[in-house]
């Protein structure tokens, strides 16, 4: 058949034609072994043990990236028809920017401390899928997608913008799915008036005009409140916590003392070392069933994580951000001697967490407002903007239930702060 449709929850039917070179590519490259494993990472890792939503993968957010891609180069094309020329490196692109994705998305990355940019790129110069599928559609093509994944770089500004930039696809389409399958209000975004207010700046760059400055600084808006109520959730941050502690204590124990399979055991003792098979070998699945593993015979310092993820019995996190960074780490400090009269082994219990995150970041494709006679950068014309480009950090202290009312006192008694603490329980 020529034709193939994916219908999506967000964007209705997506429906890629073969009689349309850039689509035919599109098919072929969502049908490589590497796309299809992307079936196997949840979008937005953990958070399944906090919104039970949380289950679309990163192969469903692609496709989505890839409609609009499609949809906004549609639109510019009206601006600059020698834009075409870009379609196959955009819808690659839009396709390929989270194939380097490792188990569990962001919260892999954490654990595991990998950058899935670099191994985009990688898969895509390496693997023979990928690479020689690119190259048939045009000599060159596989090093100039993967060059603007992993190093932000390509010679049409305006197409690097809608792969990479404060107002890209990626981003559009992870609001509104994560705000989905989260049950959130918040990623509500005026996607269609954000992309006709899509324009080209004197120098060819991607611009916004005038028009659609509300629906901009609402979509800014709506990625803070993200940040703050999904992404940086306090059960969030302790499952990554608990992920990357049972991660470490593996990596510390060795072979000798626990059970991993060949793959995994690359990831955990040669994780600089890594072929591109065994990469794309891990997944949710094959690190899932290792937590099991250990859970069941790993020594108690790895099966106490362990079974804490996969039974949800999760520990408590406590809003510490109003307290000075020294402060911080003394009620660490207590925590863990408070642990230890409990009887608990504070290093698995008791931990710090240090989030930053800002609304907009102006260095890092900051966009711009373009009426036709004047071009002027979005914060100068927009006082929310600049507000939202302000850092905000956020702190939470790990701890067990067992010391919480201890914990309680020490904070209720420190002057002018308040305390919120999060249980295993949403």
């Amino acid at each position: 058949m020529s034709q193939r449709t994916y219908h999506d929850p967000l964007h209705g039917a997506i429906s890629l034609d073969r009689r349309e070179p850039a689509e035919a590519l599109a098919i072929d490259l969502i049908d490589t072994a590497p796309f299809q494993r992307l079936r196997r990472i949840r979008q937005l890792g953990t958070a399944f043990l906090t919104f039970q939503g949380a289950e679309s993968s990163r192969f469903t957010h692609s496709l989505g990236v890839l409609h609009l891609a499609r949809q906004a180069l549609d639109h510019l094309l009206r601006l600059s028809p020698s834009l075409a020329e870009h379609r196959p490196c955009l819808y690659a692109a839009a396709l390929l920017h989270d194939v380097g994705h490792g188990p569990y998305s962001h919260s892999g990355e954490e654990m595991f401390g990998l950058r899935h940019e670099h191994w985009s790129g990688r898969l895509i110069r390496e693997h023979p899928a990928l690479r020689d599928r690119l190259e048939a559609e045009r000599p060159g093509l596989a090093e100039e997608v993967a060059d603007l994944l992993e190093h932000e770089r390509h010679r049409c500004g305006a197409i690097k913008a809608l792969v990479s930039s404060q107002l890209d696809c990626d981003r559009l389409d992870y609001l509104l799915r994560d705000s989905h399958s989260t049950g959130t209000s918040y990623g509500q975004l005026d996607l269609q008036r954000i992309q006709a207010s899509l324009t080209l700046a004197p120098d060819g760059s991607l611009a916004v005009h005038p028009k659609g400055l509300l629906a901009v600084e609402h979509y800014l808006v709506v990625r803070q409140l993200m940040y703050r109520s999904v992404y940086n959730h306090r059960l969030n941050v302790v499952s990554t916590w608990l992920l990357m502690r049972a991660i470490a204590v593996a990596r510390r124990l060795g072979p000798e003392q626990i059970w991993a399979d060949p793959a995994m055991a690359r990831w955990l003792w040669e994780p600089g070392d890594l072929d591109i098979d065994t990469y794309l070998a891990n997944d949710d699945i094959r690190t899932g069933y290792h937590l099991a593993r250990w859970r069941e015979e790993g020594p108690k310092e790895l099966a106490d994580p362990c079974g804490r993820l996969l039974d949800r019995r999760l520990l408590r996190a406590t809003d510490v951000s109003d307290h000075a960074r020294s402060r911080r780490l003394e009620l660490l400090a207590q925590a863990r001697r408070l642990a230890t009269a409990a009887g608990l082994d504070p290093e698995s219990c008791c931990g710090l967490q240090q989030l930053s995150s800002r609304g907009y970041n102006v260095y890092q494709g900051g966009l711009r407002l373009w009426d036709g006679q004047r071009l002027q950068a979005l914060e100068q014309r927009s006082a929310l903007v600049d507000t939202l480009a302000q850092a905000q950090e956020t702190a939470w202290l790990i701890h067990p239930r067992e010391v919480s009312a201890d914990l309680d006192d020490l904070l209720c008694n420190a002057p002018g702060t308040e305390r919120t603490e999060a249980s295993g329980r949403p």
